[in-house]
């Protein structure tokens, strides 16, 4: 095949910039795998005349990105601009309207319309790919998708967020208070000058999203997820995690069973022994369990310009060799409804701390709502006092439900002698 593959970028960000830097350099390497050479002919951003380290000379520039990808001489259109309406959104939409096939990295798009821009796309005969918006250069769509295409999936779960899993790693490493971790994150560029979308966990609710309906063939379902994110832990929480034999991760996790999927991301405590605890820093890690393939794991850097841009181009090199799955793995039309279990009904073990004052019959009454609430203590950790003072203590609950535990919660948090609102933390024994 010898014609050229013709691309047009939308957003000249850190991973526009990144996607152009490896076209330019790589681009012998990239014609020999692929059979034919990948030429950006157009690119489209707010500005023409910023400096971005890289040369836009011999582009078409469109300051209007859905007009480009409506006009622009290209055969495939690579948004790149985020948010899941506005622009972006119409961008992509735009390309489908022109038959041309889009490449994007934009989780949100994709996690809150990428059912329906499936369909579009698919009925259209053109190829909507998005490696780069889950886990930036670990290959976790195309492992899904292609690698245990033979797999009837169980579960999958993972570090999704590159910024929460670095505060914790230097709330552990450093004994540092959220706040301050989370400045740091910001000072070095691992954190948004707004982080809320990171440390709330609405971006790995969308990668969560996203690969759900990979692994499960279900409509994508991101508004049905239950999102807590990381705001709440202390480093006294990660001190007592460790003591108890725990590391506190934000985990995104998907299961699927016979009453339907479970869909939720929160912070986790799970064991030191767990290979997914090891993973630190701004690295993601995905854990998939198959019904042959048994249980494995990816890791890897998952943002950044090199990553990220690195997944864009294995999807631009995918189109060129004229390599077209369905979207999600089956057709989007035969994605079957998520039926998603709500959250109240999920079993697990919990950690809870609470600080109380050390009164007589304290004890006796957060026995009392225990048994109230048909909840069984695993475990108490007490450390010392001053006297008179209010002391911390740490209970870790046997498997129940999670209705159950929450009421727990609502009552202590009304118990005279316990002061301020007790945290409570998953436990995931993976």
């Amino acid at each position: 095949m010898s014609n050229s593959l013709k691309i047009a970028v939308a957003g000249l960000g850190t991973v526009g910039t990144g996607t152009l830097k490896i076209l330019s350099e790589h681009g012998d390497l990239l014609e020999r795998r692929c059979g034919r050479k990948l030429e950006v002919t157009a690119v489209s951003a707010r500005k023409m005349n910023k400096s971005r380290g890289v040369s836009l000379d011999g582009f078409d520039f469109f300051e209007d990105a859905a007009e480009m990808a409506a006009e622009a001489n290209c055969d495939v259109v690579v948004e790149l601009i985020g948010g899941s309406e506005g622009i972006a959104k119409k961008t992509v939409e735009s390309a489908i309207g022109a038959s041309r096939h889009v490449v994007t990295a934009n989780k949100a798009l994709i996690a809150n319309h990428g059912t329906q821009l499936a369909s579009k796309a698919e009925e259209a005969g053109i190829t909507l790919a998005f490696e780069a918006a889950v886990a930036g250069g670990i290959p976790i769509i195309k492992a899904l998708r292609e690698g245990l295409a033979a797999n009837g999936m169980k579960s999958i779960y993972g570090i999704l967020n590159g910024t929460c899993n670095y505060i914790l790693s230097r709330m552990r490493e450093e004994g540092l208070e959220f706040q301050a971790a989370l400045e740091d994150a910001q000072r070095l560029g691992c954190a948004e000058a707004d982080p809320s979308f990171d440390i709330d966990g609405v971006d790995a609710a969308h990668k969560l999203a996203i690969l759900s309906s990979l692994a499960f063939g279900r409509q994508i379902d991101f508004k049905n997820i239950h999102v807590e994110g990381i705001r709440q832990i202390s480093k006294i929480d990660i001190h007592l995690a460790e003591e108890l034999g725990y590391r506190i991760k934000l985990l995104g996790i998907a299961s699927e069973n016979e009453n339907g999927i479970e869909q939720r991301v929160h912070p986790c405590l799970i064991p030191h022994a767990a290979s997914i605890a090891g993973v630190e820093g701004v690295f993601n890690a995905i854990v998939a369990e198959g019904d042959f393939v048994d249980t494995f794991m990816m890791e890897g850097r998952g943002a950044g310009e090199g990553p990220t841009a690195s997944a864009v181009c294995a999807d631009i090199v995918d189109i060129a060799r004229s390599f077209n799955l369905p979207t999600f793995g089956i057709p989007a039309d035969e994605l079957k409804a998520a039926n998603t279990i709500s959250m109240s009904l999920h079993r697990g073990a919990y950690y809870i701390r609470l600080m109380v004052v050390d009164q007589p019959g304290i004890f006796a009454d957060v026995a009392a709502i225990l048994r109230d609430n048909q909840v069984s203590m695993e475990s108490i950790l007490q450390h010392g006092r001053l006297p008179g003072e209010a002391v911390t203590v740490v209970m870790t609950l046997h498997e129940t439900e999670e209705s159950c535990a929450s009421r727990v919660i609502e009552t202590l948090a009304n118990l005279n002698g316990v002061i301020g609102k007790p945290v409570m933390i998953r436990i995931e024994n993976l």
